[in-house]
């Protein structure tokens, strides 16, 4: 397993940005797919977004496509979420997650190391 920490997260006004990382530690980061999940007050935790082990491929959430980018860096076992054009709805505490499985798993239990999260709040 890798054991994986978020940072970057903060307070910031509708239609701006913020740039969210992950930094990995343990082995093979390289062979896992990476996710990031959020969770508003009062609701599930949901899927965002998540990178092939190679960066090659991507998958996106309806509700962030064409606003939120993901992308890997292997050689320094990290991994980012940059969210552009920021909704007060974009609000929740965001989770950095590692899995075996393809991009196209989407459900919290296909993976396998969770970080601890870190708070985006969007003002309106």
């Amino acid at each position: 397993q890798v054991q994986l920490v978020e940072s970057g997260g903060g307070l910031v006004q509708a239609g701006g940005s913020l740039r969210l990382s992950c930094a990995a530690s343990g082995r093979a980061f390289n062979t896992y797919t990476m996710g990031w999940f959020r969770q508003a007050p009062g609701k599930e935790r949901e899927f965002v977004t998540a990178i092939s082990w190679g960066g090659a491929s991507t998958n996106y959430a309806d509700s962030v496509k064409g606003r939120f980018t993901i992308s890997r860096d292997n050689a320094k076992l990290t991994v980012y979420l940059q969210m552009n054009s920021l909704k007060p709805e974009d609000t929740a505490v965001y989770y950095c997650a590692a899995s075996k499985r393809s991009i196209y798993s989407t459900f919290e239990s296909g993976y396998d190391s969770w970080g601890q999260g870190t708070q985006v709040t969007v003002s309106s």
